[in-house]
């Protein structure tokens, strides 16, 4: 089957800025993706302040709240939540909707649905009123995001007209590429120190 050109070129410059970009079929195929990375990663690869000393009563509280593996879901359809609750009970993973202001340290993935991708920076975009949905992109230690194949556009000026119909509501817009980097004034580069270590892209497959 060949691959659609927006496809091959978003894929293509998302993984020049280090950002996973996988192909699946359906939801289910995507929610299976998201469970077994969440259930294969480290923990705490971004560490909680004071893991790395003797604890105080807030660090060990802090800690208390890492003994299993969470995902947070915000606004995901029922459907693929459905299936995602299944197999996280399957693995023994903790799946939260919201709450995520009592877990800024510790959230494995943050799931989303971006509602466009552009493929000549290899940018997702993620909108939504919800603040748990811009926590989630965020503040976890992976966000993996969800893109309809369909909602790929060329450029950033073939989104406009869109863009220009969320701006007259008040909502998140968030252009996301690659997992979050600096860099220090020796120019060596970091990632994970101002969002998520890792960014994932699932393209859906239209049907």
């Amino acid at each position: 089957m060949t691959t659609p050109p927006l496809v091959e070129q978003l894929t293509q410059k998302a993984s020049l800025v280090s950002a996973v970009v996988r192909p699946v079929a359906s939801m289910d195929e995507a929610m299976a993706y998201v469970a077994d990375v969440c259930l294969g990663k480290e923990a705490c690869q971004i560490l909680a302040s004071g893991c790395d000393a003797p604890l105080s009563d807030t660090a060990e509280a802090l800690c208390q709240t890492k003994q299993e593996k969470i995902i947070c879901a915000p606004e995901m359809p029922a459907e693929a939540m459905a299936t995602l609750t299944a197999l996280c009970d399957e693995k023994g993973i903790s799946l939260i909707t919201s709450g995520m202001r009592s877990r800024l340290g510790g959230i494995d993935i943050g799931l989303t649905m971006a509602v466009a991708g552009i493929a000549e920076t290899g940018t997702v975009v993620v909108r939504s009123m919800s603040e748990e949905v811009r926590l989630a992109s965020m503040v976890a230690e992976i966000h993996i995001a969800v893109l309809p194949a369909s909602t790929i556009v060329a450029d950033s000026y073939a989104l406009e007209p869109q863009l220009v119909a969320w701006m007259g509501q008040p909502d998140y817009t968030a252009f996301v590429t690659g997992p979050s980097r600096t860099a220090d004034i020796e120019r060596v580069l970091a990632l994970g120190v101002h969002g998520p270590l890792e960014l994932h892209i699932l393209i859906l497959e239209d049907k």
